[in-house]
């Protein structure tokens, strides 16, 4: 990895921007769209932001973590910093395209590098009815929501929902049901990354739904699609001993 020119953003925390300071300082500081790496000091929230400010450049973005969970971050160190990003492991993740349409007629298409849920906006339950790939696997879904998660969101709002952790690699998505009342044993499923999940609201006018893809939120929608965005190619480093794969693996024996 070159690390020829680094650019430093951070978090809007006095932590995240002492840290910004002074590895400025140290190592000098390039415009994130020149920069050949980004350094994204904060928590996972401003990970995410970060790799969508700057998914179009297609540059590897470095985290160190100024913030709370950090799962998608590096320890932060001030040293060997130089030494640290021309060693670090290259993870590439294609984020899930929304495409939601609204029942006003509007539509609003967004990426998701987490996932991308479905949540009622008021205290009725949402009725859902899914299809992938054209054909309908379940006529109605009755539950808070539902959610279309990639393997690097799995430990995200997908774990929290009851959903499955994928592996890096496994060339899955998980489809997972929020709060589920009918079927009330429906506990969702796996499908091949090349999926096309179709959200169909039915009668959204008296049970209104949200659509929200990672931090992008459409109310009042009529039907969502969901599919990989295979020409979008997001690269996140790691250091060797706390790769993204190392994380998600242990995140399945926690008690």
């Amino acid at each position: 990895m070159q690390t020829d020119s680094i650019a430093f953003v951070a978090a809007d925390t006095k932590i995240a921007q002492d840290a910004m300071y002074r590895l400025k300082h140290r190592y000098g500081h390039t415009a994130p769209d020149k920069a050949e790496v980004i350094v994204a000091l904060g928590g996972d929230g401003f990970m995410l932001e970060t790799l969508h400010r700057y998914m179009g450049r297609k540059v590897p973005i470095y985290g160190m973590n100024r913030g709370t969970v950090g799962f998608l971050m590096n320890e932060f160190r001030e040293i060997d910093l130089i030494d640290r990003i021309a060693e670090a492991q290259t993870v590439e993740l294609n984020p899930l395209q929304m495409e939601a349409h609204t029942v006003s007629g509007e539509s609003l298409c967004a990426l998701a590098i987490n996932e991308v849920s479905l949540l009622r906006e008021t205290r009725q339950a949402a009725k859902l009815r899914i299809k992938v790939d054209g054909v309908e696997r379940l006529a109605e879904l009755v539950c808070d929501g539902a959610l279309v998660c990639t393997p690097a969101g799995s430990t995200a709002y997908n774990l929290s929902a009851h959903g499955p952790i994928l592996p890096m690699g496994s060339g899955l998505l998980a489809l997972t049901p929020i709060s589920p009342f009918r079927p009330r044993r429906w506990r969702g499923a796996l499908l091949p990354h090349g999926a096309e999940v179709v959200f169909h609201i039915e009668n959204p006018e008296k049970r209104p739904v949200s659509a929200v893809a990672d931090y992008t939120e459409v109310r009042d929608v009529s039907h969502v699609t969901i599919r990989e965005d295979r020409t979008m190619k997001i690269k996140l480093l790691f250091d060797p001993e706390h790769n993204l794969e190392e994380r998600i693996l242990k995140e399945q024996f926690v008690e």
